[in-house]
Parts: structure tokens; sequence; C-alpha cells
């Protein structure tokens, strides 16, 4: 299954490089989304940020988090993916990096969207379920 079947209508969410950390936590818990797009013009990505980054800046450092910005504590190596990469490939790359959300770019390199793990889980449960069904049937007949 190609990731463009995940991604239809899901829109992706960006905060600005310069938002402060309490507009970051406030924006995630809002959204219910456990990472957001970092880029100053909402469609090129320059980074991504998540609820884990977040935690990974607080030890020794929890009182000057308030006075921190997303660009203190984002992910500015950023793995990407096209709307045509294979649920599959995802998974794997997600496995082996230790990632849970990859930017979908477009041609030009724009955030069109993103994925989960969970997207990605779901996705090949539901393939495999699919698979389960046609050998069941197929035996069956």
């Amino acid at each position: 299954m190609k990731i463009t079947h995940l991604v239809s209508g899901k829109k992706v969410e960006t905060i600005s490089p310069n938002a402060n950390i309490q507009d970051l936590v406030n924006f995630l818990e809002t959204h219910s989304v456990g990472a957001l797009v970092v880029s100053s013009d909402g469609r090129r990505v320059e980074g991504i940020v998540s609820e884990r980054d977040v935690v990974r800046a607080m030890p020794g450092k929890l009182d000057q988090l308030v006075n921190m910005h997303v660009r203190d504590i984002m992910t500015v190596n950023v793995i990407t993916c096209t709307s045509d990469a294979s649920v599959a490939d995802l998974m794997n790359i997600m496995t082996e990096r230790r990632i849970r959300h990859i930017p979908v770019v477009d041609e030009s390199g724009n955030a069109i969207s993103i994925v989960s793990i969970g997207d990605v889980v779901k996705a090949h449960i539901n393939d495999l379920d699919a698979e389960r069904r046609a050998l069941r049937e197929y035996v069956s007949s």
C-alpha cells in the first residue's frame, strides 16, 4: 500500500521555529497531535518537533524551558517521504531510525502531510487482515 492512501485529506500542521515552547505544547494538545512540522512559511520543512523533543529538553533546563523556542529543541535533519512511498518502506525506516513521525512532501519538497507510526501500523494491520481473509476464502472454496 502506498502512503498516498494514508494522507488523503490529512492536513499537515506546522509551527514557526520562532514559536515559544508554551505555544508548542498548547498547539500539540489542542490539535491532539504528537509532532509538528517546523516551517516559517507553512510549506518548506525546516525541522520537526515532537512531544519527545520537549521532554528531552527538560532535564537540567526546566527553569529555562519557558524562555526556549521551537528552534532550540527541533530536529533539523528530517527524514521525509513522498506520497508514493510504501507503507512497508516507512515501517522499516521508522523502526531502524526509531522515529515516530515522517513528513510527506511533494515533488518540490513542500510539506503536504505527516505520517505517524500509528498510521503505518494501522495500514499494515489492515493489509494483513485483507490478506488473511483472501487466503481463508481461497482455502475454503
